[in-house]
């Protein structure tokens, strides 16, 4: 197993969560300071939008706007003209917070959620991922899962990877035609690692934050190896390939996830790796 390490592009972030590769910059949101943010290779940073549901999951649609994840009111929003719009409220279908999300090539959005409240420590409640068309309408596509995180769609639209957090493994399905997904399977075990936000490679493997025990970053394939690892010095809780030529990983970390520690840690981190990445986000 390889050992990676990394340098600092930005810090002084509260938790930074959600991070996507768009038109040059790396979009990511910081949950507890409410924002939707963009940073480029320089450093320097935008603030997009102010989310005060709390932002997760970023997306956007085929025509370029941006779709946001809203997880305390769990809803799914749309930004354009400066403003932000509901497409769907999820309150009545997802069991708890909403939380990361992939967006299609036809715009449909898959949002996991909580299951239950994190922050109190509760016993761990199954959760599910819905679907959301790009008209609003939303559908329920997979359930009895544990804590549904980061998820990415293979580069031939075909397979939905998802990462159970509280499973401890890597799941996947297959996308039908009309969005809907089938034949659940786990794709990898992580015993004695909790995946959280996730990114796909050229070469199908798939790069896993897991922050507990400051485990970084690990690059799993198909079946559980582990050929790489990403050390950094807090806890990672996202990645995303990113750069011109998506060798750039970059490493969104931070010093706890509960509101009441968090401190302005966070950071964003990258190192370069051979593999491009691929599929989405």
């Amino acid at each position: 197993m390889l050992t990676l390490t990394t340098t600092i592009l930005i810090d002084g972030l509260q938790f930074p969560e959600g991070p996507r590769w768009h038109d040059g910059r790396l979009w990511f949101s910081d949950m507890n300071a409410q924002k939707v943010m963009a940073v480029d290779l320089s450093g320097h940073l935008e603030t997009i939008v102010h989310v005060p549901g709390s932002p997760s999951g970023l997306g956007w649609l085929p025509d370029g706007r941006l779709l946001v994840v809203s997880m305390v009111d769990r809803r799914l929003l749309r930004f354009e003209n400066g403003k932000l719009t509901q497409v769907a409220d999820l309150s009545n279908m997802a069991t708890y917070h909403c939380n990361d999300m992939v967006v299609d090539d036809m715009g449909r959005a898959y949002i996991g959620n909580f299951g239950f409240d994190l922050a109190s420590l509760r016993e761990v409640v199954p959760a599910e991922i819905i679907m959301v068309h790009p008209g609003g309408e939303a559908v329920e596509v997979a359930r009895d899962l544990l804590f549904p995180n980061g998820t990415v769609i293979t580069r031939d639209g075909k397979t939905l990877i998802v990462a159970e957090t509280f499973g401890q493994r890597l799941t996947a399905f297959d996308i039908l035609p009309d969005g809907m997904l089938s034949n659940r399977r786990v794709w990898a075990e992580m015993q004695g690692y909790y995946p959280d936000g996730i990114c796909l490679d050229e070469a199908g493997g798939v790069w896993v934050a897991s922050p507990e025990n400051h485990a970084g970053v690990l690059r799993v394939l198909e079946g559980g190896r582990i050929s790489h690892r990403v050390r950094v010095e807090s806890n990672a809780y996202a990645c995303m390939l990113g750069n011109h030529d998506r060798r750039t990983l970059f490493v969104l970390t931070a010093g706890s996830f509960n509101p009441r520690k968090m401190t302005a840690g966070g950071r964003i981190e990258t190192v370069q790796v051979e593999i491009p990445g691929a599929g989405l986000p």
